[in-house]
């Protein structure tokens, strides 16, 4: 089965590199969703750094945009927030256009002063005192879910692991509910999902109602927190400061949006993706069973090699130029996070799975600059403990058929994948 499994890939991705060979260049569309449900951007993205590195489409379910696919324009334009803007208002953070009337800050959506002072109010939740305490949490989770395991049968990976643990993690950081705890998951998955027939929302319009729905639960939590003395959570840590404590409702809105979504979708898809990955490499998890020391370098890797968000989007605030295009005030300006973490200027054989790498932490899946991921040390952490637990536990968990992806250029993630134990 493994066999036809890979050959029906291999064959689709032969096709794709074919056709990204014979298209003209100013007809690429890097950003189609479809590239990335089918696993077949990277011939794109390839021939981009070679040929076309800050490449312009002017055409696109999006809109006009501007695509940087090297990994170091993708920095120089990440740590300069003084000339790419990530304000709500201009379009935020996602290559999707908000319309402007719905369009909600949060501290990543929000350029200097106001970010920091923002985003500082949570920053307390990832201090190495308070991650260590989680620690002890998160372990006690993985315990529990992979003793749960069913054995022998097919089932999904995403849902029954990487799902719940990331939820389970989410609502602990919210002191959230947890009878209610996967309301959190479906928020975060329509919050990201492209509107369409057969998709999770069929229209923005339903997609509003849903966060609507987020927003008014929340609210009661909100009041609860504002009334109380301070807690160690995130809700309580924002009612509690200054920056936070009287957003707006959209700013309220937003700021929840990005936690559950940024602790949600990330996590979760690198959790797959490190399963996927050791499915896809035999030889580096022989390596890992018999050193699981690698574990440190091997959760970087990870990171680097699923890139579980393909993008960010900037806004020029002026006339400037970047790998010598001129990029006029206004352009939006994509950060492909998923090229650059395949260039090979900088990262040694980029398209290998290698959990040994010497220098395991170039990568840019956590972006640079001021809005560089803030849980990342947490999302490292929940990787490395489930990996501990399941090697205390079992030989090996087995995929046993091709993931199904999302369909979305924005989250680069698992909608399923499946997998046995054996006995």
């Amino acid at each position: 089965m493994h066999g036809t499994i890979e050959n029906a890939g291999e064959t689709q991705l032969r096709e794709a590199r074919e056709k990204a060979n014979s298209m003209r260049l100013e007809d690429f569309n890097p950003g189609d969703p479809e590239l990335f449900q089918t696993d077949t951007h990277w011939p794109y993205f390839d021939r981009l750094r070679k040929e076309d590195p800050v490449h312009y489409c002017k055409d696109s379910i999006f809109g006009p945009y501007w695509s940087v696919t090297k990994y170091n324009d993708i920095m120089a334009v990440d740590t300069n927030h003084g000339a790419f803007s990530s304000a709500a208002a201009l379009g935020g953070i996602t290559i999707r256009d908000v319309p402007p009337d719905l369009r909600r800050e949060s501290f990543i959506a929000m350029d200097q002063p106001r970010h920091s002072a923002q985003r500082k109010t949570v920053a307390p939740m990832f201090t190495p005192d308070n991650l260590d305490e989680l620690a002890v949490n998160i372990r006690k989770r993985s315990a529990s879910c992979l003793d749960n395991l069913p054995v022998n049968e097919v089932f999904d990976f995403v849902d029954t692991v990487s799902i719940e643990l990331t939820t389970q993690m989410l609502a602990v950081l919210f002191d959230f509910p947890w009878e209610d705890r996967r309301k959190l998951t479906r928020w975060s998955d329509v919050a990201t999902t492209l509107p369409g027939p057969g998709g999770l929302v069929a229209t923005e319009d339903e997609r509003q109602a849903v966060l609507m729905e987020c927003a008014t639960y929340f609210a009661s939590l909100w009041k609860d927190r504002l009334n109380g003395p301070p807690r160690n959570d995130l809700l309580s840590l924002m009612a509690h400061n200054e920056a936070t404590r009287n957003m707006d409702p959209k700013n309220f809105l937003g700021n929840l949006v990005l936690l559950i979504v940024g602790g949600n979708d990330t996590t979760r898809n690198t959790m797959s993706g490190s399963l996927y990955a050791l499915h896809r490499h035999p030889d580096q998890y022989k390596k890992l069973r018999e050193n699981p020391a690698l574990l440190d370098s091997f959760v970087p890797e990870v990171i680097r090699w699923q890139t579980p968000l393909a993008h960010m989007r900037r806004t020029a605030l002026a006339d400037t130029e970047i790998g010598g295009k001129k990029i006029k005030k206004g352009d939006k300006v994509v950060m492909w996070y998923v090229s650059g973490n395949r260039d090979d200027e900088v990262i040694e054989k980029p398209y290998d799975f290698i959990i040994d790498r010497a220098r395991p932490r170039t990568h840019i899946s956590f972006g640079f600059g001021i809005h560089r991921c803030i849980g990342m040390r947490l999302a490292e952490l929940q990787l490395k403990i489930i990996w501990e637990e399941i090697f205390k536990r079992f030989d090996r968990i087995e995929v046993v058929g091709e993931p199904k992806r999302v369909y979305s250029s924005f989250i680069k993630g698992y909608e399923t994948l499946p997998v046995r134990i054996a006995a």
